[in-house]
């Protein structure tokens, strides 16, 4: 049977006394008080079952917790039986908020930090504050656990050796795009955040800006409409108007291929000439893009001037053989 909630405490002294226990599978258990410090929690990216043991006892056991949205919060607590103290701590309120947690834990407070999902300060408030309590020469205590970054970037089956988080892109198109030609420069695996309403426009500036590699769009990660994708760009961009835009993105771009970085405009159009030869430009573009990682809008226009020189010299050489007219022999 869960403990009942206590009272929540809204006057600016010590928190009351709270039952310092969590329930896992109907089985109530003791959480021992945690040493003064701000403590940074990992909590479930989706499935709540993703907690870990020592983050419960953590939550249980500290005086209050810091939380993006109490209600977010209140869904894992409630589902632990957990009572601890609840207060918000978001970008709108950072700056008051934050000499009052300093003041707490001048008092000995024990305060854990969480985000709405994962780990606290990934693209998540807590930075400025995990600063000034360094700072104040109080404890801080990370908690490892889900991280969208780290699930996705497993999944993709993708280098994860080197990687680089980007987290969101500018939401302006030439922002964005510019963005991107920097990150392209990186010779690692990218991974970033996007919304629903413009996972489409920067899957089609992807596939412009960093064709030919391969990528992944993980969407709504450990949740019950989990959905992950795995392909070169262009293909996941061309297929973009089949996504279910509803939900949270993470994408995860593949990193340019070595032979990409050796690759001189000399033998990028070596291999053009030798692609056109025998097939069409069309075939020769996506091959020089496979091949190359350089944009696809470079290359096709570039196939076309040399498509256009080979004609001019196929033209040149029919003139001094024809002999003119229709007199020739059948």
């Amino acid at each position: 049977m869960r403990p009942k909630p206590a009272p929540i405490n809204t006057s600016d002294g010590p928190p009351e006394p709270l039952p310092r226990t969590f329930s896992i599978g109907g089985h109530v258990l003791n959480a021992p008080k945690p040493v003064p410090g701000l403590y940074l929690v990992a909590t479930p990216i989706g499935n709540l079952g993703d907690i870990t043991l020592r983050a419960l006892e953590t939550l249980a056991g500290v005086d209050i917790i810091a939380c993006e949205d109490t209600r977010m919060t209140r869904r894992l607590t409630e589902r632990y039986g957990i009572t601890a103290l609840l207060k918000p701590y978001h970008e709108h309120n950072a700056a008051l908020a934050r000499p009052k947690i300093l003041q707490k834990l001048a008092q000995g407070t024990s305060i854990a930090l969480v985000s709405d999902a994962g780990t606290p300060l990934i693209s998540d408030p807590g930075f400025k504050l995990v600063r000034e309590v360094c700072a104040a020469g109080y404890k801080v205590i990370a908690l490892p656990g889900p991280s969208s970054v780290l699930a996705a970037l497993c999944v993709s089956a993708l280098p994860t050796d080197r990687f680089f988080f980007e987290g969101f892109l500018p939401s302006k198109q030439n922002a964005r795009r510019t963005r991107l030609s920097e990150l392209s420069r990186i010779d690692a695996t990218l991974v970033m955040f996007e919304s629903g309403n413009r996972v489409q426009d920067t899957l089609a500036d992807l596939a412009d800006i960093m064709a030919g590699r391969d990528a992944a769009i993980c969407r709504e990660m450990t949740k019950l409409h989990e959905d992950i994708r795995r392909a070169p760009i262009a293909e996941l961009a061309a297929a973009a108007d089949t996504l279910e835009t509803r939900g949270e993105f993470v994408l995860v771009i593949g990193p340019p291929q070595a032979r990409t970085q050796l690759m001189t405009e000399d033998r990028l159009d070596e291999l053009l000439r030798t692609s056109l030869a025998t097939g069409s430009v069309k075939d020769a573009v996506a091959h020089a893009v496979e091949l190359s990682g350089r944009p696809r809008r470079e290359i096709y226009a570039r196939a076309l001037e040399l498509a256009k020189e080979t004609d001019r010299e196929t033209d040149k050489g029919t003139g001094s053989l024809g002999g003119g007219g229709d007199d020739g022999e059948t």
